[in-house]
């Protein structure tokens, strides 16, 4: 049997989280084996450690939120699809603010560091719970379904569907977890443009930039649209064009990119059901809360059906 992993050594990346704008540094470090991953944030003086789990979550916003009030930890979706895509069983992540990072908008930037300090094997056999029999959850609220597939491993096709947008319909999907650095990690978290100002509105996406999210445009860019933007990204309106409906700096990476990234974070929220799975994810529109809401169903059916 495979045996449980952990880290070989710790590490720290700093950035700033995505809807606050504030700098925070993060520090993974190793655990010991049956711990799981949890968060921890270091700036509190009664330190709290919160289990990576859906009953944990608090909020689903715009992110994956654990905890409520002033010891919750926002955004820690890309981070835990880093840590499921490198199949690593237990962690310990500690934050001196609210948010992790959003650094280019992928979960790249997490899986180089998880690749670059390595990982190593525990005295524990690994827990990795197989799904035996067909499953079907619906998430009414956003149209989003959930069907399992039994499966000796983990695989996901996701299907995304934005009608009347410059997005539209999109597949992507993952056979193996031995793909998810070169298909999967690179892909940036997207918006459309006419969601940029009501976000700023809520005091949200104060981290947000061209650099770190691909933002996408329905119609060709109004004088008006092109005032607000230079006002929002404090840049001379020339700077802006819009070149297959996207609006940024650089092309995507992907043609079907936003369809890899709504799979990206899927393998970060699945992870809280608690543990690593087998079985094949088909996922029609998933998001954060319908995501969290599988993740909980999940935790529910293995809860009742023990291997």
């Amino acid at each position: 049997m495979p045996k449980q992993t952990t880290i070989r050594k710790e590490f720290r990346l700093t950035g700033p989280g995505l809807h606050t704008g504030r700098t925070v540094t993060v520090v993974v470090k190793p655990a010991p084996a049956d711990f799981g991953i949890a968060f921890r944030r270091t700036d509190r003086t009664n330190i709290v450690t919160q289990r990576a789990t859906a009953d944990h979550v608090g909020e689903t916003a715009r992110g994956t939120t654990l905890g409520t009030g002033r010891n919750s930890i926002a955004t820690i979706e890309h981070l835990m699809s880093a840590i499921n895509g490198s199949q690593i069983d237990n962690a310990v992540v500690e934050l001196d603010g609210g948010e992790v990072p959003i650094l280019d908008g992928s979960s790249r930037p997490w899986l180089l560091q998880l690749s670059r300090v390595g990982t190593v094997e525990l005295n524990a056999e690994r827990k990795t719970y197989t799904i035996a029999e067909p499953l079907h959850f619906e998430f009414k609220a956003t149209g989003s379904t959930y069907d399992v597939e039994p499966l000796d491993h983990f695989a996901v096709h996701c299907t995304i569907d934005f009608p009347n947008s410059v997005i539209g319909r999109q597949e992507a999907a993952i056979d193996n977890l031995s793909e998810y650095a070169a298909s999967i990690a690179p892909c940036r978290t997207f918006v459309f443009l006419h969601e940029v100002e009501p976000l700023l509105k809520l005091n949200l996406i104060k981290g947000g930039s061209l650099d770190n999210a691909l933002v996408f445009v329905n119609n060709e860019l109004s004088s008006r649209q092109l005032k607000r933007l230079e006002k929002t990204f404090n840049k001379d309106a020339s700077h802006f064009k819009v070149h297959d409906g996207v609006l940024n700096t650089t092309d995507p990476y992907f043609s079907n990119e936003p369809a890899r990234h709504k799979l990206l974070d899927f393998i970060g929220d699945v992870r809280l059901a608690g543990t690593m799975l087998n079985a094949k994810f088909n996922i029609y529109k998933p998001g954060h809360k319908a995501n969290v809401a599988f993740a909980k169903y999940l935790i529910d059916y293995i809860k009742n059906n023990p291997q």
